[in-house]
């Protein structure tokens, strides 16, 4: 029994630590750069041109109107 409580809070023990997830150094992409900067094989939108932060917004504008429902409601 004693064993028992002992291996339980060594479990419960080492389920509290937590290994550090930060991304650090020199050598390392956070990807924290801006979202027009460019897209990755065939994810981009057609008409959109990687860099340009213009295109950017028009297609975030454009992907917006799509979604407002003032707009489906008419067609």
């Amino acid at each position: 029994m004693r064993r028992l409580v002992i291996v339980t809070a060594a479990l419960l023990l080492a389920a509290c630590g937590e290994l550090d997830q930060s991304k650090q150094g020199a050598g390392v992409d956070r990807g924290d750069r801006a979202a027009y900067t460019g897209a990755h094989g065939t994810l981009a939108a057609k008409g959109w041109e990687a860099g340009s932060s213009s295109s950017w917004q028009q297609q975030i504008r454009h992907r917006g109107q799509l979604q407002n429902e003032y707009n489906r409601i008419t067609r």
